[in-house]
């Protein structure tokens, strides 16, 4: 395992479904990073906002969204995470996507769908976690509202070492994004990033960003509010071993399997 990861977050204000001038923002931002690029992450929905019209704009994974990543990654050299929405074999999935430079490309389909919003009535639920390795790295892929359901998230027996979260998360419930995220460090031990959206959507809905790195003890590393931001945080392996060694909480976890 390599001793640190780097790890930048764009945290952009989402042209309401736009795809193409979402790309183009993006493709803005990415050439603004100057640290080394490794793992790239985007929001939840990055290409459209958080919209309720799969109807109109899912596409298919050899679709032109998903293309863009892959040209993107390849470009860079680097991985780009974030979540689409995706059609496959006549269901809809928002969908988060692991991309790598070669263009192999793990997926996850967000399994706690926001009913508050109706997202259960337009998309479908996963039902298998991804948990996606680099440089030795392991990094659990998640999106928004999975965040308030623990057992989900849960780090049995040193399974991974970052839990990621990408999200449209509204600034209405900002103290519980803040909340949330440092109580899945401290509880599984582990680097927590998560990654938001700044500006207003298409229903009128605020969101404050507040894209945030949590230490394995719950330390807040880096924060952004309000305006959009690139931020590349390294994140250092001896400091994860230390900590977990330090303090062995894991070792007196519950066991349980989920089915």
């Amino acid at each position: 395992m390599a001793s640190q990861l780097n790890i930048t977050l764009i945290q952009p204000d989402i042209i309401w479904e736009d795809k193409q001038a979402n790309f183009a923002q993006y493709e803005k931002y990415m050439e603004q990073i100057t640290d080394k690029k490794e793992v790239v992450v985007l929001p939840e929905m990055f290409s459209t906002g958080f919209s309720m019209a799969p109807e109109r704009l899912a596409e298919s994974m050899d679709g032109p969204s998903v293309l863009w990543m892959k040209t993107m990654a390849a470009k860079h050299r680097c991985i780009l995470t974030g979540s689409l929405i995706i059609e496959d074999e006549g269901k809809y999935y928002n969908r988060l996507l692991w991309v790598q430079p070669d263009g192999q490309t793990g997926i996850y389909d967000k399994r706690h769908r926001f009913g508050y919003a109706d997202e259960d009535e337009h998309y479908d639920a996963g039902n298998k976690r991804l948990i996606a390795q680099v440089k030795g790295w392991r990094i659990c892929l998640l999106i928004c509202y999975d965040l308030r359901f623990p057992v989900w998230a849960r780090n049995q027996g040193d399974e991974y070492d970052v839990l990621l979260y990408v999200a449209n998360w509204p600034d209405r419930r900002s103290l519980a994004w803040r909340t949330l995220l440092q109580a899945r460090a401290i509880e599984n031990l582990a680097y927590v990033v998560g990654c938001n959206r700044v500006g207003k959507d298409g229903k009128d809905f605020n969101y404050n960003g507040e894209s945030s790195v949590f230490g394995p003890m719950g330390e807040l590393l880096w924060q952004q509010a309000t305006l959009p931001a690139v931020h590349t945080i390294t994140l250092d392996k001896q400091h994860l071993t230390n900590t977990r060694n330090h303090f062995p909480f894991l070792n007196d976890a519950d066991k349980f399997i989920i089915l």
